[in-house]
Formats: C-alpha cells, sequence, structure tokens
C-alpha cells in the first residue's frame, strides 16, 4: 500500500509532470509565470482543487450516475475553486488581484477535470490524495521553474514573495523584456519543453 502511494504521488513530480510531460494546463502556465511569485501561487491554488476534488470524486465515485459525472466532476470542481478563491482574496489579496481570472479558470483547467475523469473516479481516496497531491506540487515546480527563467531574463529579478525581490542582478544587467511577454512564455515553454524531452520519463 505505500509503495503504491508513493508511486502515485512522485509519478506527478517527474514521469506524468503535466506541462511538460502532458503537455496540459498550458493557459495559466503561459499567463501567471511573469514572475515566480505568481507562479508558485498559481500551483499553490491548483494543487489544493486537485488534493480536495479528486478526494470527493473519489468517495463518490460509486453513487455519481455515469451519464451525468462529468457535470458533477465540474460542480465539485468549481466548490474547491470558490473556495480558494475566497481564501486568496481574503489572505493573499495582492496575488489575488495578479492571478485574476486565471483562479476561476481553474475550473476548466484539464489537470483538474482529467484527474478526476481518469484516476479519482476509479481508485480509492488515499490514492486519489496522493495522485492529486503529486500532480499538484508538479504543476507548481514546472510554474515556478518557468517563471524562475522568464523572470530572471526578462527583469533580472527573482520574486517569492509580497513583490520584493529575493534575488537582483545589477545595474550592468541589461534584461530581455521580450521575456515576460506574451510571446516570450512560448519561447521559453518550448525550450523548456525541448530540454525534458531529452530527459528519459522513466
Amino acid at each position: 500500500m505505500a509503495q503504491s502511494l508513493a508511486k502515485e504521488f512522485t509519478k506527478g513530480l517527474w514521469a506524468e509532470v503535466p506541462p511538460f510531460r502532458l503537455v496540459l494546463g498550458l493557459c495559466p502556465v503561459l499567463a501567471v509565470t511573469k514572475t515566480v511569485e505568481n507562479g508558485i501561487g498559481m500551483g499553490i491554488a491548483t494543487t489544493f482543487v486537485l488534493v480536495f476534488s479528486n478526494l470527493l470524486v473519489s468517495l463518490l465515485r460509486n453513487v455519481i450516475p455515469s451519464k451525468v459525472r462529468i457535470a458533477c466532476y465540474i460542480v465539485i470542481i468549481a466548490t474547491f475553486v470558490t473556495i480558494v478563491e475566497f481564501l486568496t482574496q481574503a489572505f493573499a489579496y495582492p496575488l489575488f488581484l495578479a492571478l485574476g481570472i486565471f483562479i476561476p479558470l481553474i475550473v476548466v483547467n484539464c489537470v483538474v477535470l482529467g484527474r478526476a475523469e481518469a484516476f479519482a473516479s476509479k481508485n480509492t481516496p488515499l490514492m486519489s490524495i496522493a495522485d492529486g497531491l503529486g500532480i499538484g506540487i508538479g504543476f507548481t515546480l514546472s510554474l515556478a521553474a518557468l517563471a524562475a527563467v522568464r523572470e530572471f531574463l526578462g527583469a533580472g529579478t527573482i520574486t517569492i514573495w509580497g513583490g520584493t525581490p529575493v534575488f537582483e542582478m545589477g545595474s550592468s544587467f541589461h534584461p530581455f523584456t521580450f521575456m515576460v511577454e506574451a510571446p516570450g512564455a512560448f519561447v521559453a515553454l518550448g525550450l523548456m519543453l525541448a530540454v525534458m524531452n531529452l530527459i528519459p520519463s522513466k
């Protein structure tokens, strides 16, 4: 049992990491990764929704009628997205403003709905929690890594919390501002996908 839980957890960290292995959930990956702070915040919000929606879908897997299961999954996911939106608005308001519409859009993130349909609806609650946590942490690390590349090259800083840079290049550094714009997100993602494809997933 412990080995199975560990396997389900660790697969999301590397073998099935959503943006780079499954190439899923790219809308927030491209949109919110201007700073590491935004990337981590979005990742934590998505992880919260993944874990709790997986848990509830698994608990109700024998109750939800097959013909309306997708609608039920979306209602469950939307409930937890609303909770995380309220929590972010109450306790991390600057982050709430920075992420904007992309918090409610977690409802239609194919990573979250995909795990509910492909995994949680067919497995036990513990396995579903492990799956959601692993995929969520892998997603968060992916967002943070992409944001670090974009923010460092585009602004010469790394911002973790509160809008204050924890790392800043000197005045001799000339930022490549293209990297913090929308086209730069595609370039950075493409380069990271290329690197990931050179590394075996197993």
